[in-house]
């Protein structure tokens, strides 16, 4: 398949700024191993010991958490994502975790991360039980670092979009997100140096960036594959 070439009937419409050599990399490592029901899974993040990093400034900007929601679907874990509004200056119709800059309020990275998902997404903090966290890391076209705080919603939640930052609210169980066909990596080649892109295309949307890197630490970690 070519690196840009996505199945049909996915993809969305979200701009991805590909530099000219890219070529195609390795499948998806979890192809073929067993998914786990949301009790194994919590567990198995809850005993994890990611890759923890001191949470820093970068380019003088505090660090940054995310909240990734699990909830109990219809056919088994399901992830919550947003898609950011189009009218933003940047990352325009991303699909990524609510999720923020830390305020100097916050008690901890926790605390913004729960905060952040109650204004985007009018989440109430109380549903959610905070799991553990997956690895750590810092992103390049906007500096940040980023700690993801894995936390399981309980119950079915009253969701309230914030329409100046959101424009929707995707949930996609963990099975489609496994699905090896949906899944690629690319390997950017920008100045003689190669990095490996994440994607993971749903219907109407490409999952990509940071965010898919979280995806794939997060189905990597829950199917056992030495990462």
């Amino acid at each position: 398949m070519e690196a840009s070439v996505v199945p049909p009937g996915r993809g969305g419409p979200q701009f991805i700024p590909r530099p000219e050599q890219v070529r195609l990399g390795a499948p998806a490592p979890w192809a073929g191993r067993a998914l786990p029901d949301l009790d194994r899974l919590t567990a198995i993040v809850a005993a994890s010991s990611p890759h923890r990093p001191p949470a820093v400034a970068v380019d003088g900007r505090p660090p940054s958490a995310v909240l990734v929601p699990l909830f109990d679907g219809p056919t088994g874990p399901e992830l919550l994502f947003t898609r950011r509004a189009w009218h933003l200056r940047s990352h325009s119709g991303e699909v990524c975790f609510p999720g923020g800059r830390r305020d100097p309020d916050d008690a901890d990275l926790v605390a913004t991360a729960l905060r952040e998902a109650h204004e985007e997404i009018g989440l109430d903090p109380g549903s959610v039980t905070v799991v553990g966290e997956l690895d750590r890391l810092t992103t390049v076209s906007s500096p940040s670092f980023i700690v993801p705080i894995v936390g399981l919603v309980m119950g079915e939640p009253t969701l309230r979009v914030a329409a100046d930052e959101v424009d929707a609210v995707l949930r996609v169980s963990l099975a489609e997100l496994a699905d090896p066909e949906i899944y690629r990596e690319e390997v950017w080649t920008r100045g003689g140096v190669d990095a490996g892109i994440h994607f993971f295309e749903l219907v109407g949307d490409t999952l990509w960036g940071a965010t898919a890197r979280m995806v794939r630490n997060l189905l990597e970690l829950v199917t056992d594959h030495p990462r």
